[in-house]
């Protein structure tokens, strides 16, 4: 063998690495984050943007205007990821409907072009109880181009989709039965809601693709695919996300994922909406999603007892800008009492006591179906 072979060997094999990772530099650049396990559950919202249109060209079917991620959300999801590799998914139907902060009553997914995503992530705070930790608007394009880099996905389509949508450039023809999905397929097996179902068997649907693609990146045969599928979501992401998070959410994958997924509590509503369930979403939070080392995860009760009066509403503004997503004022019959007390899970009480500047955990009853009761007395501030 000539002396140069091994050495073009190794050239070669280097260019072949560098092209394998190429995809996944612009975002280890970015973010330059290591894996570290966190101490606690992440909460990440994910939202898919559907894309406008340029009305005036003279073409038709009109082109897609440049991504500014100010479109209505298609897909809404709670990706909470533990510190033991597990990824819980909380689905939020794009029709839900609610009280929006900062908007009023209408449907969820118009939270985003209302307001950005601040107030989308409020929304979703105020649903579900959560505290968000960071948000990633994905575009159209990020569906697609995830699904090619992994190769496809294997599913069970449930039963024939047909739809053609010759605007928005969509064209859905998939047969019921085992399936291996390209790209543009999976696009249609997602956006598809033209049936009976409507919303809830998209989200369904959702949770499927899901969990098929997630079980093909934990096969050690598609190991070389994950630059790719890390440069596909970078490429077609705005995000809030900061280094670590990145780190945390790179140490809490790396024992899996072991993905398991549900659906917003509710049922259908006038018009095709979903009417959220408020004692179903509270109990499903705190069954699946609560962290009990984290106060914020708690629903928490504020009762007057002998505080001056606003101090509940004053403490509740308080509680939610630092991240507290679900309090609520009860009413009891006032006393007098010189302290503030805590009822509920001593650690979580502690805490909450630490936030407040004031107050003492005690073993008394709390309100019905709260986490965390306190009861504010004249100490209150």
């Amino acid at each position: 063998m000539p002396r140069s072979r091994p050495f073009l060997l190794a050239a070669v094999a280097l260019a072949g690495v560098v092209a394998l990772l190429a995809p996944a530099v612009p975002a280890a650049v970015r973010y330059a984050a290591l894996p570290r396990v966190p101490d606690g559950p992440v909460n990440l919202l994910l939202a898919g943007v559907t894309p406008k249109y340029l009305e005036h060209a003279p073409v038709w079917p009109w082109p897609a205007a440049p991504e500014d991620y100010t479109g209505i959300t298609d897909t809404i999801l709670v990706a909470q990821l533990r510190p033991g590799g597990e990824v819980r998914l909380l689905s939020i139907p794009r029709d839900t409907w609610m009280n929006i902060p900062g908007w009023g009553y209408g449907k969820i997914n118009g939270a985003n072009p209302h307001g950005g995503p601040e107030m989308l992530v409020k929304a979703v705070q105020h649903l579900t109880g959560l505290p968000i930790d960071a948000h990633a608007l994905l575009s159209l394009n990020a569906l697609r181009d995830l699904t090619e880099a992994a190769g496809g996905v294997n599913l069970t389509v449930a039963k024939d989709l047909k739809y053609d949508d010759v605007a928005g450039k969509l064209h859905i023809d998939l047969k019921a039965g085992p399936q291996h999905l390209n790209g543009t397929q999976a696009e249609g097996f997602l956006r598809f809601r033209h049936d009976s179902e409507g919303d809830l068997g998209r989200v369904r649907r959702q949770q499927l693709f899901l969990a098929a693609l997630s079980s093909r990146l934990k096969s050690p045969l598609n190991v070389w695919r994950l630059p790719a599928v890390v440069g596909a979501v970078d490429h077609n992401m705005k995000t809030d996300l900061t280094r670590p998070q990145v780190s945390a959410a790179l140490g809490a994958l790396l024992g899996g994922p072991k993905v398991t997924a549900v659906t917003l509590p509710g049922a259908f509503g006038p018009g095709g909406t979903w009417t959220p369930d408020p004692a179903g979403i509270r109990q499903l939070v705190q069954a699946q999603f609560s962290d009990p080392n984290d106060a914020r995860t708690l629903s928490v009760a504020l009762v007057n007892v002998d505080a001056p009066p606003g101090t509940a509403r004053r403490v509740k503004a308080r509680l939610e800008s630092a991240g507290y997503a679900s309090v609520s004022i009860v009413n009891e019959s006032r006393h007098a009492s010189a302290q503030t007390t805590l009822s509920g899970d001593p650690g979580a009480a502690r805490k909450l006591a630490a936030e407040l500047g004031y107050g003492t955990p005690d073993s008394a009853a709390g309100a019905a179906g709260m986490a965390l009761t306190v009861r504010l007395g004249a100490d209150a501030k």
